[in-house]
C-alpha cells in the first residue's frame, strides 16, 4: 500500500495485516497500556479486531488510522512499524459528540524522540486540510504528562476536564479549532 503522508523521519499509512504482530506488541506493554482506558494490555485477538476497525473507518469515514513507519532510508522496505496516530470520534465519551479525537500510540522504545509530534502534526494538518474539520480534540489521563506536552506542541488547548462514564477514568479534553490552527500556520511561515 503507499503511503499516504511523508514527515522529515516518518511514513504515516492506512494499516495492513502486517500490522498486527508490532501492534500486539505495542498493545501487551502495560506501560505503553498504563493510561488507555483501564490500563489493560490488549490480547492479539483484540488488537486484530481493532485493526479490522481501523481498515472499515476509513471506508466508512475517508480518515482514520494511520500506521507510523520509522523510515530507514528511502524504500518502504527499509521501514519499521513504530506506532498508529489517529482521527476517530471518541464515542466512549458521548458529551464531547460530535467530535473527531486525534491520538496516538506508540512502542515504549519510541518514546521521548519527537515521533509523536511529528506524526501527531502531519496528522493534525491531514484533518483540517483534507478532511476539513472544523475543530480536533484530543483527549488523555490526567496523569498522562507525556500526552499533555504533545498536545500542547500540536497547539491543543485544554477545554475541560471530565469522567469517562464506562471506566470512571479522569480524563482532560483538548482541542484545537481551524481557525487557531490556520492562524498558527500563518505564524509559522
Amino acid at each position: 500500500m503507499e503511503t499516504m503522508i511523508e514527515t522529515a523521519r516518518l511514513a504515516l499509512r492506512r494499516p495492513t495485516e502486517d500490522d498486527l504482530d508490532p501492534l500486539a506488541a505495542i498493545n501487551a506493554d502495560p506501560e505503553v497500556m498504563r493510561y488507555i482506558g483501564d490500563g489493560q494490555t490488549k490480547s492479539r485477538e483484540q488488537t486484530a479486531a481493532g485493526l479490522a476497525r481501523a481498515a472499515k473507518e476509513w471506508d466508512e469515514r475517508g480518515f482514520g488510522m494511520f500506521s507510523v513507519d520509522l523510515r530507514d532510508g528511502e524504500q518502504p522496505a527499509e521501514s519499521q512499524f513504530i506506532g498508529w496516530v489517529a482521527l476517530t470520534e471518541p464515542a466512549f465519551l458521548p458529551e464531547v459528540m460530535p467530535a473527531v479525537e486525534i491520538g496516538w500510540r506508540l512502542a515504549r522504545e519510541q518514546w521521548g524522540h519527537g515521533y509523536a509530534t511529528e506524526a501527531a502534526r502531519a496528522v493534525l494538518r491531514f484533518g483540517f486540510e483534507e478532511c476539513g474539520f472544523d475543530r480536533i480534540i484530543s483527549i488523555r489521563d490526567l496523569d498522562n504528562d507525556s500526552s499533555r506536552r504533545v498536545m500542547e506542541k500540536l497547539g491543543l488547548r485544554l477545554g475541560h476536564q471530565t469522567v469517562v462514564p464506562a471506566s470512571r477514568q479522569k480524563v482532560a479534553v483538548y482541542e484545537i479549532s481551524r481557525e487557531t490552527y490556520e492562524a498558527s500556520q500563518q505564524h509559522n511561515r
